[in-house]
């Protein structure tokens, strides 16, 4: 069972375990996050935490029955009922639908909880899988951009129509 929890304080060492274990597995299709991520985590954390308190993003995992993150699903720059939603998933939970049904449930949060009614995301053409993920979650490509230096897509996610 894979539970879907908002982002807490105690969160923070399972967190920090999964980016370094997936590290080089994420820096194959995102940017990697850089050295000074890792050393300056704890602060970090603590950053994002009183980010979400104030509204402007809103973080989840996705975690194993033992505690274990396997999964990371953002929304980020909240404004004008919008967001963008970003992912992660580990390399050890990849391929077993993770990413869409947790994706799908962010979405539901999104319109039922936090009152939003669009979510934007982006990912580059040849991420077959994070492309795959979006359509199954009902997200439409809004249009190419260059992301990474490399050909990109953005999708846009009308959240008015979720739960019918």
């Amino acid at each position: 069972m894979t539970a879907l929890e908002r982002l807490r304080p105690d969160h923070a060492p399972a967190l920090l375990s999964f980016e370094r274990e997936n590290r080089a597995y994420f820096a194959a299709s995102v940017p990697d996050r850089g050295d000074d991520y890792f050393a300056g985590f704890d602060a970090r954390h603590a950053e994002l935490l009183a980010e979400q308190a104030a509204g402007m993003h809103h973080f989840h995992i996705l975690a194993d029955g033992d505690g274990a993150v396997l999964g990371r699903i953002n929304l980020v720059d909240v404004a004008g009922g919008s967001a963008e939603l970003g992912y992660r998933i580990a390399e050890r939970a990849a391929g077993r639908g993770l990413a869409t049904s947790g994706v799908r449930r962010v979405c539901e949060l999104a319109f039922a909880e936090y009152g939003l009614t669009s979510l934007r995301a982006r990912t580059t053409v040849d991420n077959d899988g994070s492309r795959a993920v979006l359509a199954r979650a009902g997200f439409v490509e809004a249009g190419a951009m260059t992301l990474m230096g490399k050909p990109g897509l953005r999708f846009t996610r009308d959240l008015t129509d979720v739960g019918r």
